[in-house]
């Protein structure tokens, strides 16, 4: 697999994208800003992007991916339940004093137990509420590595208090569905260091 994860837009949302060697086919996870950086990763490793998907409609995780899919031709995929924060991007541009970035719906809805990812690397969509009401994670079982989204953090989880956040859902899809995963598995959080599912459940003080 290759794989590289980088900070992008003024909040530094992590970036994740994934190859693989033989096929040269390429998934990017939350393109928040910056794409002419991802476009030239793409490039460097002589891949070709086939997807696109976001963990959550919050504009630092999915204000690039318009702008990505015109220039690759990928689809977008973001849960259904988040089209109300898609359409309110000009009110979470004004939270930034940016200029709101071009969003459209997903070309796909990405469902709990969906299958998403390329030849040789697939996900599971792991359906997660709480910060947003269409949040999910993405589980790479074979690689025991999860990208969480802004579910969960090193050390934290995500917050609940901007439109759609629901504090009781996000404990219940961090206990249910992540915390489940074996102790080993990689987390790669939406912002921040990466951690381990073992690390969060032992040390996370939200998880108590």
């Amino acid at each position: 697999m290759i794989r590289e994860t980088f900070p992008v837009g003024p909040l530094q949302c992590n970036c994740t994208l994934i190859g693989d060697e033989a096929s040269r086919e390429a998934m990017v996870i939350d393109p928040g800003d910056n794409i002419p950086h991802i476009l030239g990763r793409l490039a460097a490793l002589k891949l070709t992007l086939k997807q696109i998907v976001v963990t959550h409609a919050h504009i630092d995780h999915v204000g690039g991916a318009v702008k990505l899919k015109k220039a690759t031709g990928a689809p977008i995929l973001l849960n259904q339940n988040d089209l109300p924060l898609l359409k309110m991007m000009d009110v979470q541009a004004g939270w930034l004093g940016i200029q709101p970035p071009e969003v459209a719906p997903p070309d796909v809805s990405a469902e709990d137990g969906m299958k998403v990812g390329i030849a040789g690397h697939s996900a599971n969509v792991i359906f997660t509420p709480g910060h947003t009401p269409g949040s999910i994670c993405l589980h790479f079982a074979p690689e025991k590595l999860v990208i969480a989204g802004d579910t969960l953090f090193a050390g934290s989880i995500g917050r609940t208090d901007l439109p759609g956040g629901d504090p009781r859902k996000i404990l219940h899809s961090i206990g249910d569905r992540l915390l489940t995963l074996p102790d080993d598995t990689e987390v790669i959080p939406g912002h921040g260091t990466l951690t381990t599912i073992g690390e969060e459940r032992e040390s996370n003080p939200f998880l108590r």
